[in-house]
């Protein structure tokens, strides 16, 4: 098998448009249901873990602003082949000093290249990222429907850590997955 080989480096402007071109499409037969019980004493919120009947493909929403407000502030690293230069993905990061939170809100991997550990590095250099800015709490937000991406962060050590009913512009749920990184 090759080798394959890869660099990462800081997204400039001229990068979003084939940011925004590259495969943001998955397939998947499970989504993260949520059930909301209000109770004599308070609530109740549950999430669990659902197969669908079928296996539906779906789309991650990506956002050009999101991206041109990642170049400005230094948060956007974007993933080029070393032996063909390709864009093969990108992560957007955005950082809470009054909280120490960094907030990774976008980590995509075009759907040829992904499984070849490229999501890992990007999230690596993500928690550095965090370090230098004297984060203390890495965060990744994600839809419930995003069920690869939910075993992705919980397989590179992030637990679920909270959830927000209506946070993305389709009203969808997003949910949390974070790790201390002191």
């Amino acid at each position: 098998m090759n080798a394959f080989h890869f660099i990462i480096r800081d997204g400039m402007t001229s990068d979003i448009e084939e940011c925004l071109n590259l495969d943001h499409t998955y397939e998947t037969e499970y989504v993260w249901q949520m059930s909301l019980n209000q109770e004599t004493y308070g609530w109740q919120v549950a999430f669990r873990t659902e197969r669908l009947p079928r296996a539906i493909e779906t789309s991650y929403p990506a956002n050009a602003e999101r991206l041109h407000q990642a170049v400005a502030a230094n948060n956007f690293l974007v993933v080029i082949g070393k032996d063909e230069p390709i864009l093969m993905g990108y992560l957007t990061l955005r950082f809470d000093p009054i909280y120490a939170l960094a907030l990774v809100q976008d980590i995509v991997v075009d759907r040829h290249f992904r499984r070849r550990g490229i999501g890992k590095r990007l999230l690596n250099i993500a928690r550095r990222r965090a370090v230098e800015h004297t984060a203390q709490r890495l965060l990744v937000e994600l839809q419930t429907k995003n069920h690869l991406g939910i075993q992705f962060c919980q397989a590179a050590g992030l637990t679920f850590c909270g959830f927000n009913d209506q946070y993305f512009p389709q009203h969808d749920i997003a949910v949390f997955f974070g790790q201390p990184l002191r």
